[in-house]
């Protein structure tokens, strides 16, 4: 009888100590669940801000602005612009085709 009740003695404790550590790890994996979750959230709100600032960015006076100032883009006038007749793009085609 003596030893059924140590052997169950320490099959009780067994089962509490793990007990414990299951509760433990638990709490652990909830509190991270938790974290991630904020910063998901986090990550969200800063990707909202920047899909604003990107739309504001890309109107079309920004781009023309930006056009300008950065890569010194102009807007076509009759001065500036070449007129290619068909018969001619076509001969050139056909040069470099050989």
């Amino acid at each position: 009888m003596t030893r059924l009740s140590i052997v169950l003695l320490a099959a009780v404790l067994a089962t509490a100590l793990y007990l414990v550590r299951v509760q433990y790890e638990s709490r652990r994996l909830v509190t991270e669940l938790d974290r991630a979750a904020a910063l998901a959230r986090v990550l969200e709100t800063e990707k909202a801000e920047l899909e604003v600032e990107k739309q504001a960015q890309s109107t079309a006076p920004r781009v023309e602005q930006m056009a300008r100032q950065r890569l010194g883009m102009r807007l076509p006038t009759p001065a500036i612009t070449e007129y290619v007749a068909a018969q001619e793009a076509a001969a050139r085609g056909q040069g470099a085709v050989r």
